[in-house]
């Protein structure tokens, strides 16, 4: 399960819980918010200001404090900002590794492409060669991703499911919630305490720290989620206090 130079497999504790023996997922951290390359700036989360999420980014959460990780996640975002063909070209190798190890396994293969960052990737050529991205080249592959980009166009892939990140912190923002929840989307909330609820504005409650994969969640679930690291004592209204 070594040697992938981009994914991270079995090293998040919430995504370990959620494989069992059906599911495994694949991750890629990198830097988020603004990346230094080469003397310019790149935004790799681009609502972070307008949802207030950073000074509560997961970033800094478990393994995230460690120097030798942010060092490690800072690498990988200046190959993806600095050579963009051949960051994809590993990627597309870590994938297919990654899938044909849980093909021989009879395991389903999923992967997180923004375990830190909030990426288009629909809009990322997979390869060089062709148009086609990263969901296209891998049907037999589960993607998922936590995004506070409320109209990210992903309905052509199947293989592809978003789940909305919840803020208060700007009411223009917040305002996207009834919008978001009414078409389907689920939405994750990230509370400062363990809850114990069932329903959350109307809706259903799941809980989001029990298993990683937010693909078999209810629609229209409210994703609940324990304030992790510096989210522990953010003050904006990203995170909930019930």
């Amino acid at each position: 399960m070594s040697n992938y130079k981009l994914l991270g497999v079995g090293t998040n504790a919430k995504t370990i819980k959620g494989d069992g023996s059906e599911y495994l997922t694949a991750i890629l951290y990198m830097t988020p918010y603004k990346v230094m390359v080469d003397g310019k700036h790149f935004n790799s989360c681009s609502m972070a200001e307008q949802a207030s999420c950073i000074e509560g980014c997961l970033y800094t959460a478990g393994r995230g404090r460690m120097s030798n990780v942010q060092t490690a996640r800072q690498r990988k975002a200046e190959w993806f900002y600095r050579d963009r063909v051949g960051f994809m070209k590993q990627l597309y190798h870590d994938i297919q590794k990654f899938s044909n190890y849980c093909k021989k396994r009879g395991i389903q293969p999923c992967v997180r492409l923004n375990g830190t960052t909030d990426i288009r990737w629909e809009l990322i050529p997979a390869m060089p060669h062709n148009k086609m991205n990263i969901f296209q080249e891998f049907p037999e592959v589960q993607f998922y991703d936590y995004t506070k980009i409320p109209n990210r166009k992903v309905a052509d892939y199947p293989n592809y499911h978003l789940t909305w990140s919840y803020s208060s912190a700007n009411p223009k923002y917040e305002e996207l919630f009834w919008d978001v929840i009414r078409k389907g989307m689920s939405v994750a909330v990230v509370f400062r305490k363990p809850v114990n609820m069932t329903t959350w504005r109307g809706y259903k409650v799941v809980d989001g720290d029990k298993d990683d994969l937010r693909f078999l969640d209810p629609q229209s679930s409210i994703v609940a989620l324990y304030a992790k690291g510096a989210a522990k004592h953010d003050s904006t209204g990203f995170v909930q206090d019930i």
